[in-house]
């Protein structure tokens, strides 16, 4: 068995033990309590440790590329990192993205979150709720604090960013050709959610749309261990769920570059295609197809 066939069955076990995770004893359960009870040989088998990255060496990278991407949540094929919104009447294990990424942020199981995609300067969680929460007098209430008298709690108001206000995902990752393997691969550097300014929140939808901010940016390799461990809707095989890990290193999604490194301080697409949404479009299709022709003309040639 060459390299490439041991990899696949490793891959495809693995995701034959993470479908314990949503449904197990569903056929078996005598009362509701019971699905989601796992047995010792389940439990044995259902290994929640994400599968390790491979040591790759400076000296066998040969070529290599670092690119933005935005994953947008309006289609339909990125839906499963959007939904539910609401959490309330699903089981524990289904949550969506942001949903994840803020309760271990609160709990401090992902530490290495920047303000940036370069990583210079870190956030703490104090900080990044203050991006996310807005708490506002309105005018009635400023005249009672004027003039002395309690505030009434029914005229302060609170926004919040929550799942439902996450518009997009920007991942960071680098593209290699591994001269070793003689293999193209991609690693995933850091993701970042993307919501409208808290502040625009009482604005409509499509003012809210035009205000997107960047809200954190978090090392994906720092957040692997909670997001293996959260499983993932899949709409073809409900009884075989896969985790956030899974879904974000094979690619499950489709996205658009906007940025790559380049000589002009990784300035976006946008900054040298102005106002052209199509020729956008296509640049970044130009971008992808470079990457993508490197491996066949490493063969070609």
């Amino acid at each position: 068995m060459n390299t490439r066939n041991y990899l696949l069955t490793v891959f495809f076990l693995l995701l034959g033990s993470l479908g314990l995770h949503a449904q197990a004893n569903l056929l078996n359960s005598r009362v509701p309590q019971e699905v989601g009870q796992l047995n010792e040989q389940q439990i044995e088998a259902n290994d929640e440790s994400p599968l390790a990255y491979g040591y790759v060496d400076d000296r066998d990278v040969l070529w290599s590329k670092t690119i933005w991407e935005i994953v947008d949540l309006d289609e339909r094929i990125n839906f499963p990192f959007y939904y539910p919104t609401d959490t309330l009447n699903l089981a524990s294990d289904r949550r969506s993205l942001f949903d994840i990424l803020k309760k271990n942020l609160s709990r401090g199981k992902i530490k290495e979150v920047y303000k940036s995609s370069y990583f210079n300067e870190k956030m703490t969680y104090p900080e990044i709720l203050e991006s996310l929460v807005l708490v506002d007098t309105l005018d009635i209430g400023r005249e009672q604090l004027n003039n002395g008298e309690p505030l009434d709690p029914s005229y302060v108001l609170r926004f919040n960013i929550t799942s439902k206000e996450i518009r997009q995902y920007r991942i960071k990752g680098t593209w290699y050709f591994n001269k070793r393997l003689g293999e193209l691969k991609y690693r995933l550097l850091a993701i970042c959610p993307v919501a409208p300014d808290v502040n625009s929140l009482r604005k409509s939808e499509e003012e809210q749309d035009k205000d997107l901010v960047e809200l954190f940016w978090i090392w994906y390799p720092d957040a692997r261990e909670v997001l293996n461990k959260s499983s993932v809707f899949n709409n073809r095989n409900s009884s075989q769920p896969i985790t956030y890990d899974v879904m974000l290193n094979s690619r499950r999604f489709n996205s658009i570059i906007y940025k790559e490194e380049n000589v002009y301080e990784d300035r976006e697409i946008k900054d040298y295609i102005f106002e052209d949404a199509l020729r956008q479009l296509l640049e970044s299709e130009r971008i992808k197809s470079v990457i993508r022709d490197f491996e066949q003309d490493m063969w070609n040639n």
